[in-house]
């Protein structure tokens, strides 16, 4: 693992994109600021400078398919969500990609993948993790820090190897435990909540039961289960 510490980037996704062609597997650039940060949906990412870990990871994995691209979701907010145990604190995994505590997010993923027919050539693991930042602006939701949680000011540098420790354990060591792991450990499983169907507009009640084999999440409604892929379903919170 190598990793590369920018002071000030447009974003660490996009810097991985265009060095990507010389980049060994497992390079991480770590930037104390982004000044075009990348969240999910084609929203932006905002973070204080050098208060949060705000990194991406590039992965040239050998044995992944294109069909089972998800487990690169799976193990990494696994992954996250272990590290953030370690600190005495349970967070849950809204899918796909967000890390909640409560109701309160913590840290957004942004993963972007390359394929070539029936392969996963390469991955860029974008990383936005609400660390030591106390006041957020207002346009965010519903933002948590881990220092908010803890009282505790970290370490930038000593946190991110620990960070990275827990996300490569995971990754590592995917089975097919992970897919089983991952959706216990998903926000609002089994409870009744208000969703909107992104697609129709309509609001509805219904409970997540699970993830299906092409990563779309299944909640069942008045209506029977149904499936919902990226960007068909939204939550109310």
């Amino acid at each position: 693992m190598k990793i590369k510490w920018f002071k000030t980037i447009d974003s660490t996704n996009n810097r991985i994109a265009r060095d990507k062609e010389e980049l060994a597997d497992r390079t991480v650039y770590m930037t104390d600021f982004q000044t075009a940060g990348k969240g999910q949906r084609g929203n932006g990412w905002e973070s204080a400078k050098a208060e949060n870990l705000l990194f991406s990871i590039f992965l040239k994995p050998t044995d992944i398919t294109a069909e089972n691209q998800f487990v690169i979701s799976q193990a990494v907010t696994l992954g996250i969500a272990d590290y953030i145990k370690g600190k005495g604190i349970t967070a849950k995994i809204k899918w796909p990609n967000d890390i909640y505590v409560g109701d309160r997010k913590i840290c957004g993923i942004l993963i972007e993948n390359t394929v070539n027919g029936h392969s996963l050539v390469s991955s860029i693991v974008g990383i936005g993790f609400n660390l030591n930042q106390l006041s957020f602006s207002p346009a965010i939701p519903n933002p948590v820090s881990l220092s908010q949680l803890t009282d505790i000011t970290y370490d930038l540098k000593d946190e991110l190897l620990r960070l990275l420790h827990c996300i490569f354990e995971e990754y590592d060591n995917r089975s097919d435990q992970t897919a089983v792991r991952y959706t216990s450990s998903l926000y609002r499983l089994g409870e009744p909540h208000p969703y909107i169907d992104a697609v129709s507009g309509e609001t509805f009640t219904g409970t997540i039961r699970g993830v299906d084999e092409t990563a779309r999440v299944i909640i069942d409604t008045e209506d029977g289960p149904k499936a919902f892929a990226f960007k068909e379903l939204k939550y109310i919170i």
